[in-house]
This record gives structure tokens, C-alpha cells and sequence, in this order.
């Protein structure tokens, strides 16, 4: 079974900043490092500025494994920056700055040669407010190989967003990720009927999904393919850092362990528990302990 598999975050790179606190982040960024610590072969297709916090930006990323060779850098726009505000129970909420190097994501000769090659790719909505990146993000969607793992991570920010990019973002993907807050928008929008479960099954089946992900915070997860489904709850927490990155965390993992071809429920526990232990640190990526980083790694039983 293949196990050296090439994965890429599409979208954002930024900068988090919490009070007098900073560091990289975005949540295709933060995909990828996790997918690199869990073994993969990780980029990150984006744009930063031509700025001491690009350069920093391009020398922690570099540090964190991941293959800069489609990460271009904007003589013309700065690197994004976005303000956090964490409320009592950790929950973040975030003032994003506008018109930066990631709104203008060019596509380029490298993105062109490696899309092809990709085992997987994660995008959201967020990095498509412009028309720049949005544009190159379906180019990029659209050069991927058949069986590629084009992952929506739907991550909805602020009114960033539009039903149009919802219904071309989910007609280009073969996964999709929400949270529960989330999905009551897409039930509207596409009429969907019954529980959380019966409605990531209707999503499976109207677009050809392979899987389909709902996180519910601190109550768990459903993971649901043309198959089969499984909830698993949360991993238990004393204490909790930031849930920034958490979810980021859940996405890698459960690509990971998709890509591995291991059961639907040993992937949603796993994902599980490293979007936990995430939870703990105070930054979204973290050097993963290695029981989290062997388990990832077991063969499947299918």
C-alpha cells in the first residue's frame, strides 16, 4: 500500500495574531504541516508578500517540511495578517485583513507541473473572496489527477463567502469537511432533511462525495462515505490552550488515514485525538507526539 503520499493546502498563509502573540497560520498552511508530520510529502500552493513577515512566513514554513516551490511572493500585495480574539472557553473569532498577497494567487508553471502528481488537495471558501485566487484554485482543482482527494473544507469565515463558490467549490470536490454550525447553511441551501447524519449522506450522494466530515466541536465527530458511517466522540480535555488549528488538525489526519485506507472509525479516533492535543498547545501547528504520529501510521484492516 502506498505510504509516501503528496498532499497540498491551496488558499491562505497568514499570519494569526492574538494580542502580543503571532504565527503563521492559515488553515490550508496549517493542513499541510500537519500532514507533513504525519508523514507526508507537503506544500503549500499560496501567496505571501515580498515583506519581512513573507520572508519569516517562507523560513518557518521551510523549517515545518513543507515544499515552497508553488508559494510565490507579490512584489504589489502584503502578507495577510488576522487579528484573533479568543473569548473565556478558547473560541476564536477574527478581524481579517483585505486585498493581501493571498487574494492574488497567481497560477504558475509549478503549480501547472505538480498539481497532477497530488494525492490530495484541501481548499476552502475563504481564499476564493477574490477573483484572483479564486480563479487559480479552480485551475489548480481541475489539473488534479481523477483520483485525487480534492478535500472542501468549507470553513466559513465572516461573510467571506458566497453560495456560488459553496455550489462550484462542492462540484469540484470529491470530500467535504463541516462543522456544526456550518452544516444548518448548507441543510438551507440544499433542502437537506433529517439528522446530521442522513444530511452528510444526502451531500455523499448528491455530489459523488467519497467522504464527508462533520466535526462537533467538544461532542464529537460524524464521518460518513457511499458506504458506511461512524460518530466518534471527542477525546476528553482538563485543559484547552486554543482551539485554533483543531480542526485544521482533523482535516490532515483524516485525509491521512483516508489516503491509508484504514477503517472509518479508527480514521474519526485518530483525527480525534490529535485535533485534542492540538487543543493543549498554544499554537495551530505543533510537533505531534510520537504515539500520534506511529498510530497514524498502522496498516489497514480492510
Amino acid at each position: 500500500m502506498q505510504n509516501n503520499f503528496t498532499i497540498a493546502g491551496l488558499g491562505e498563509v497568514l499570519w494569526d495574531i492574538d494580542g502580543n502573540h503571532r504565527s503563521p497560520g492559515g488553515a490550508p498552511a496549517n493542513f499541510s504541516c500537519l500532514c507533513r508530520g504525519l508523514g507526508a510529502n507537503a506544500l503549500i500552493m499560496s501567496c505571501v508578500g515580498n515583506d519581512p513577515l513573507g520572508m519569516e512566513c517562507q523560513e518557518i514554513l521551510t523549517a515545518n517540511g513543507l515544499d515552497l516551490s508553488c508559494l510565490s511572493v507579490s512584489e504589489q500585495y502584503p502578507t495577510g495578517t488576522v487579528n484573533i480574539t479568543l473569548d473565556p472557553a478558547g473560541h476564536p473569532s477574527y478581524a481579517i485583513k483585505e486585498d493581501v498577497a493571498w487574494d492574488h494567487i497567481p497560477f504558475t508553471p509549478e503549480m501547472e507541473q505538480i498539481a497532477p502528481s497530488l494525492d490530495a488537495v484541501c481548499f476552502g471558501t475563504l481564499s476564493q473572496r477574490n477573483a484572483d485566487s479564486r480563479n487559480t484554485i479552480t485551475r489548480i482543482l481541475d489539473s488534479t489527477r481523477a483520483d485525487c482527494l480534492r478535500l472542501f473544507d468549507i470553513n466559513l469565515r465572516l461573510d467571506y463567502y458566497s453560495p456560488e463558490i459553496i455550489k462550484n467549490s462542492l462540484a469540484h470536490a470529491t470530500a467535504l469537511k463541516v462543522n456544526d454550525e456550518e452544516l444548518p447553511l448548507l441543510s438551507e441551501m440544499f433542502q437537506l432533511q433529517g439528522d446530521e447524519e442522513d444530511q452528510l449522506k444526502a451531500l455523499t450522494d448528491q455530489f459523488d462525495l467519497k467522504l464527508a466530515i462533520l466535526t462537533c466541536g467538544s461532542k464529537g465527530a460524524w464521518m460518513v462515505t457511499p458506504d458506511s458511517s461512524n460518530f466518534t466522540p471527542s477525546t476528553k480535555l482538563s485543559s484547552i490552550a486554543s482551539t485554533v488549528g483543531a480542526g485544521d488538525a482533523f482535516t490532515a489526519t483524516a485525509v491521512m488515514g483516508f489516503l491509508r485506507q484504514h477503517e472509518l472509525p479508527t480514521i474519526n479516533q485518530h483525527a480525534n485525538a490529535v485535533a485534542s492535543y492540538i487543543c493543549t498547545q498554544p499554537s495551530a501547528v505543533a510537533d505531534l507526539p510520537s504515539h500520534l504520529i506511529t498510530y497514524s501510521n498502522q496498516p489497514t484492516t480492510l
